[in-house]
C-alpha cells in the first residue's frame, strides 16, 4: 500500500514501515524505480519478520557510520539498500530474488 506524506523530511523521497510505501508527493508514486526499490525493502522486512530487519538496519547503520563516519556513506553501505540500489532497475527482480538475498551484499 502506497501512501504520500508530505511532511517527510527533504533528503527522504520514499521510505517504507510495513505494510506500508511512504512517499513524498503523488509523483514518486509513478516512479517505478522507486517504487521497486521499496518493494524489495518489504520483502526484506517479511523475510526478517520484520521487526528482526529494523533491528538489523538500525545495527549495521550504526556501525557502518562508526567505520566509515559519513551518514550517507553508512546508509549506502548497509546490505539491505545495497541490494535494493542494484536491483531498483530490475523490475522483474522480485520475481527471481532468492530468501535472503541482502546475505550476499555483506
Amino acid at each position: 500500500m502506497i501512501r504520500v506524506l508530505k511532511y517527510l523530511p527533504k533528503y527522504v523521497i520514499g521510505i517504507t514501515i510495513f505494510p506500508f510505501v511512504i512517499v513524498r508527493d503523488r509523483t514518486m508514486v509513478l516512479n517505478k524505480i522507486l517504487i521497486n526499490h521499496e518493494r524489495i525493502h518489504l520483502r526484506q522486512q517479511l523475510e526478517l519478520l520484520i521487526i528482526f530487519f529494523y533491528i538489523l538496519y538500525v545495527c549495521e547503520f550504526l556501525i557502518r557510520l562508526l567505520v566509515y563516519r559519513k551518514w550517507n556513506y553508512a546508509y549506502r553501505m548497509i546490505s539491505f539498500e545495497k541490494e535494493a540500489y542494484a536491483n531498483e532497475k530490475d523490475l522483474n527482480y522480485l520475481k527471481s530474488r532468492s530468501y535472503w538475498s541482502f546475505i550476499n551484499f555483506y
